[in-house]
């Protein structure tokens, strides 16, 4: 056992009797039994989770706390109040002249000051089930985040867009792919759950320190292996394998891990007849070299592919009302193929010359090589029935031509630098800067021509019977080729204190960056704050706001306006955000139990300078000016606890909504208008036959309003004033992913036996059914006109998700 000494001690009311709650921990949290506590002339011992209660004498006495190899501990402890909390962590005796008491520190690990920030087990992303991303599908559990695609990483939180989320792996910002349109050509999240330590995610009022975007902030931390370790996956659609690796001084640690995917016969699970050929495929590399105390090294490297081929031959969609049933059948030619290659290289150096100063300096590239050629051509008839189901007659048929050759190449290569100054454990000062140099090459050819029985849209209304003289036209054309190379610097600063005031322990963090873009020519200054308050109650509460100024910074999208060129004019936009939260920690059953917590938010967003936009699946086009405003607001809850003692789960609820008024023409839903949405995370076990396990996600949510028809002026351009006439709202969402899983070998119950099994320490063979009750959910809407009324009906036709599909999953680890 280490020799451990005192580090902090807090107060922290947990009962309304008065005593006083003792807790000894160790250096990496864990509890300390069987300590022996001395007070008013009693001997006390901890239990197994290093707890005992003492009633408060009626006058002033000294507590003592001792443990062989430990560094004794005693405190005089007054009479008021009468309700007292002791927690004592012990470090090694070494460090004994750094004893000091602070305010509260909810983790010995935690890696932010971030107080809107959720940290989330890198454990449950393994084991959760998902399509998208192991980290993503737990993300979008949580009460602010909306998502109505399973094949997708992406997701919208308190009604931003898919753009407006900042993504970290060990501090260094994350780059989607751009020229996605659909879930379906999406792959692999970028973040590898094999290789996550730490998951710490923001759903706005983030601190300085993290970028300039309107919505979220999510930060990674990858691990640092101890020893050689081996452990993988192999399933139906795809596969993972991850190797670490430590020297035996344990200065240089590695992770390599590679994985690959093909969602084939998840796709076939679509009610079409398209032949499909989606291929992911990833590396990644995480590097560790200690020198000394002082000094260490580190690199990440990330390479992925993703290849989607896709050749459409005919579908049918029934649609409609059960009094106006209506039905689509399309017949296709063409095919799809698009590539998507990105890579990523980072290297840092980390100095921390003693225990009050740390600084990094990360040196980064990445790259984004994205290729989306398709030629589809298709016709189509739309039909109607009567009450009696036999067919009506009508004009609607028609046909269709999609073409694009679009490639894109984003180069971004930069440094950035750190530095942390903390004089003691209830202070800290962060500083840092970063700069950036971007390339951006650009070429777009994209058009659309729409024909219905012989004519062209868009087109005049004709009377039926009268010549029609107009020209053929394609209903949209987008072309254009950008090469720009524009420099990016950014920095903030921020102050993080603990402090007493009264008896109340309070928390405060706050700061401002700045940027400044070559290519807009703005600078950009955010300033932020966040405070948090817990009361002497003898209920466990803490309250928080935060809040601040927040840019959505332009780059390759933003700026890309209707015609394909590049807009210089385009600015940041601007948010005002305040957001009021509330903690509160209860017992329920046992004492052995985790406590539950309940977590409540409140928040409103007042938005400038926005640029309006249209969703058309997982993709998302913008009007090339800032020509908007708007305001969001809602209220988050999430109940977090062991509703089955050992394992972890959650349930969220929300109510939320986003507004925007384009031109000054009135306030309407955004496409990302979210509403109400519930979801679920659980996790069981069967208590006869504790190697069963099963986890569950349950989500429900109000469809959003991206089912506004796409319609486009006289240049050919979309008419994005058209949401005021046409407003659609999509069904709701509804699914359910259930996993089981068969645990054979273990490190704790299920110990291996056998010259061959004892190389393992785990073994799994799960099964997993995607989408269980096979409910038809709808991504979109894709818009058929008649062409022989006036104005125009458009008919929405739904996108349809992907339908139930059974999965099988071996995983080990040696």
């Amino acid at each position: 056992m280490k020799n451990y000494i005192l580090l902090f001690l807090f107060l922290l009311p947990l009962s309304a009797f008065s005593q006083i709650n003792l807790k000894v921990l160790d250096e990496d949290g864990k509890s300390v039994s069987e300590a022996e506590v001395s007070y008013n002339n009693q001997i006390y011992r901890t239990d197994n989770n290093g707890f005992v209660k003492i009633p408060i004498a009626a006058s002033e006495q000294e507590l003592k706390v001792q443990k062989d190899n430990f560094k004794g501990f005693s405190k005089v402890i007054k009479t008021s109040p009468r309700s007292q909390s002791i927690n004592v962590l012990f470090l090694p005796a070494v460090k004994e002249n750094e004893i000091q008491e602070v305010v509260f520190q909810k983790k010995a690990k935690r890696t932010t000051n971030d107080l809107t920030s959720v940290e989330i087990s890198a454990k449950e992303a393994q084991t959760v089930i998902s399509l998208g991303g192991g980290v993503e599908s737990l993300i979008k559990s949580l009460p602010s985040v909306n998502s109505n695609a399973e094949l997708s990483s992406q997701y919208m939180v308190r009604g931003g867009n898919y753009d407006e989320n900042l993504i970290y792996i060990n501090d260094i910002e994350l780059y989607r792919p751009f020229l996605v349109r659909n879930s379906l050509q999406e792959g692999m999240s970028i973040i590898n759950p094999d290789m996550v330590s730490t998951i710490n995610f923001s759903a706005g009022g983030f601190e300085p320190r993290y970028g300039d975007k309107m919505s979220s902030a999510l930060n990674i931390y990858y691990r640092q292996p101890e020893k050689l370790e081996v452990s993988g996956e192999a399933s139906l659609i795809g596969g993972r394998l991850t190797t670490g690796f430590a020297s035996k001084d344990k200065k240089f640690t590695g992770l390599i891990s590679g994985r690959y995917r093909n969602t084939n016969l998840v796709l076939n699970t679509l009610n079409e007849d398209t032949d499909f050929n989606p291929r992911y495929f990833d590396l990644q590399s995480y590097l560790n070299y200690q020198f000394n105390d002082k000094w260490s090294l580190s690199f990440l490297g990330y390479f992925a592919k993703n290849d989607y081929e896709m050749i459409p031959k005919q579908k049918e969609v029934d649609f409609g009302s059960l009094l106006r049933p209506l039905k689509l059948t399309v017949f296709y030619n063409g095919q799809e193929d698009d590539q998507y290659k990105n890579m990523m290289g980072t290297v840092s150096v980390n100095f921390k010359p003693g225990k009050k100063w740390q600084f990094t300096l990360d040196n980064f590239a990445y790259q984004n090589r994205e290729r989306e050629y398709y030629s589809l051509a298709s016709g189509y008839i739309l039909e109607a029935f009567d009450e009696e189901g036999n067919p009506v007659a009508g004009y609607d048929a028609g046909g269709q031509i999609d073409h694009a050759r679009n490639d894109l190449l984003v180069r971004v290569v930069g440094s950035q630098f750190r530095t942390k100054f903390s004089p003691d454990v209830n202070t800290d000062f962060e500083v840092g800067a970063k700069f950036e140099r971007e390339t951006i090459k650009d070429f777009t050819n994209e058009w659309q021509f729409v024909d219905s029985i012989g004519y062209s849209n868009p087109r005049d209304f004709v009377l039926p019977g009268q010549l029609d003289i107009s020209d053929l036209n394609l209903n949209f054309h987008i072309a254009g080729q950008n090469n720009i190379t524009p420099t990016r610097i950014s920095a903030y600063a921020q102050f993080s204190k603990k402090f007493y005031w009264g008896s109340n322990r309070i928390f405060v963090n706050g700061g401002a960056r700045v940027q400044n873009w070559s290519f807009n020519k703005e600078t950009l200054f955010s300033p932020r704050a966040q405070i948090a308050i817990k009361p002497n109650w003898d209920m466990d509460m803490l309250f928080r706001v935060s809040g601040g100024v927040y840019y959505q910074a332009p780059f390759y999208k933003e700026i890309k306006d209707l015609t394909g060129a590049f807009n210089s004019d385009i600015t940041a936009q601007k948010s005002y955000q305040i957001i009021i939260a509330n903690d509160y920690e209860f017992q329920i059953g046992s004492k052995d139990r985790k406590p539950f917590k309940l977590t409540t938010e409140a928040y409103y967003k007042k938005m400038e300078n926005l640029i309006p936009y249209y969703l058309d699946n997982v993709r998302i086009r913008y009007a090339g000016k800032n020509n908007s405003e708007g305001y969001a607001y809602g209220l988050d809850a999430r109940l977090f606890g062991q509703f089955v003692p050992g394992v972890d789960s959650w349930v969220s609820a929300s109510y939320a909504r986003v507004y925007e008024s384009i031109d000054g023409k009135g306030y309407i839903p955004r496409p990302t208008d979210q509403r109400f949405r519930f979801s679920m995370f659980y996790q069981d076990y069967m208590p006869k036959f504790p190697s069963m396990r099963v986890n569950l996600t349950l989500t429900y949510a109000s469809g959003i309003q991206s089912g506004t028809p796409v319609l486009f002026d006289a240049n050919g351009l979309p008419d994005y004033l058209a949401a005021y006439r046409y407003q659609k709202t999509l069904p709701a969402y509804k699914r359910v992913d259930i996993g089981l899983t068969k645990v054979f070998i273990d490190q704790k119950d299920n110990k291996a036996s056998g010259t061959f099994w004892k190389n393992f320490k785990e073994l799994t063979l799960g099964v997993q059914i995607f989408n269980a009750f096979n409910i038809n959910n709808t991504i979109a809407n894709q818009w058929i006109s008649d062409v022989n009324s006036s104005p125009h009906i458009y008919y929405p036709v739904p996108v349809r998700l992907t339908g139930r599909f059974f999965n099988v999953t071996l995983n080990f680890k040696l």
